[in-house]
């Protein structure tokens, strides 16, 4: 069973279910915008099934829901922003303004955010920087959850890369690729709903292939494209983690659990001005690329999916697991 929330009702929701837990309210506001973001771009994973685990960790003091991160200007083009241990979302908000006002100044801008935490659906941060009119791209690292490429132990989070640019007359471009070869989100969703999940995604805690989502979760995700992808987790790790001065996955605790050390997440994100490289020409010829991958064929642009269905959504509403919807309004009532 479920119920359709409109999506100021979800929203509602989740800042109800956060201000009982221990969070400011500007906060949950900017955690409720992600939350209800990622529902919106089909990654429930990403979404309201977090709330629990994030209301457990605010409580616990795991997550400071009171945090107010903060900006520096190390170099002229380079922001670093320390999120206090807070919620992820207030600090990216501060690195996209901050780079929305640099990036036209300086032709490039580039944010690194350490003492974080679970950054949700990376391509919407990108997106938001492709709606200011810039190109965006951000690395995101996580705990360990995926073993290097003929490694056993997990020293990678799945590390999402995101790219996003602004297309003349259409909207933006976005990709948005997780390391593994799915999101964690989606096997935790259906731990969550006691579903199985395909063979291939995983390997349980003894190296074995594991259609059993809680095993998957004990043990290590398998990597996009094999030693490829553990190669670009690498990169990730090295520049959201060892550039930023965020840990690395090995050595964050984990986003599902409310108890113990914060995470210490870090993001990277770059935000370049097309006027640097031709202004409207840039757009034009983003337009033009477009225009080539989708005519005369069914191949799809990235994030058009996505763009799609948050016009479906935003009319007919989210649809909310009951049981879920029922676990999130017991967290409201204390």
């Amino acid at each position: 069973m479920s119920r359709r929330l409109t999506v100021a009702e979800a929203h509602a929701l989740v800042c109800a279910a956060l201000t009982a837990s221990s969070t400011s309210l500007d906060n949950a506001v900017s955690v409720a915008d992600a939350l209800v973001g990622a529902e919106l771009a089909g990654q429930g994973g990403h979404g309201l099934r977090r709330v629990a685990a994030y209301a457990a960790q605010a409580r616990s003091g795991k997550v400071n829901g009171h945090a107010t991160p903060k900006a520096s200007r190390p170099r002229p083009g380079t922001v670093s922003v320390d999120a206090a241990h807070g919620f992820a979302y207030p600090a990216l908000d501060l690195a996209i303004a901050e780079l929305t006002r640099l990036a036209p100044e300086q032709g490039i801008a580039t944010a690194g955010v350490r003492r974080s935490h679970h950054a949700g659906v990376a391509g919407l941060f990108v997106e938001r920087l492709a709606e200011a009119g810039l190109v965006g791209l951000m690395f995101a690292n996580s705990p360990a959850a995926m073993a290097a490429w003929g490694g056993a132990k997990p020293v990678y989070g799945t590390n999402p890369i995101a790219f996003a640019c602004p297309v003349a007359k259409d909207a933006p471009i976005v990709v948005d690729v997780s390391l593994s070869k799915v999101a964690r989100g989606r096997v935790m969703a259906a731990a969550q709903k006691g579903e199985a999940i395909p063979e291939g995604w995983a390997l349980d805690a003894g190296g074995n292939p594991t259609t059993d989502a809680r095993a998957a979760l004990a043990g290590t995700m398998l990597p996009l494209s094999e030693a490829k992808g553990s190669a670009l987790a690498l990169m990730v790790e090295l520049l959201a983690a060892g550039l930023t001065g965020a840990n690395y996955a090995s050595e964050q605790s984990s986003f599902f659990e409310g108890e113990g050390t914060p995470p210490g997440t870090g993001q990277l994100l770059i935000a370049i001005d097309p006027a640097g490289f031709g202004g409207l020409k840039a757009l034009e010829r983003f337009a033009e690329m477009a225009v080539a991958v989708e005519e005369g064929g069914t191949a799809r642009l990235p994030g058009r999916r996505r763009q799609v269905l948050r016009q479906q959504l935003e009319r007919d509403g989210i649809e909310v697991d009951a049981n879920l919807l029922a676990e999130i309004e017991r967290i409201c009532a204390g």
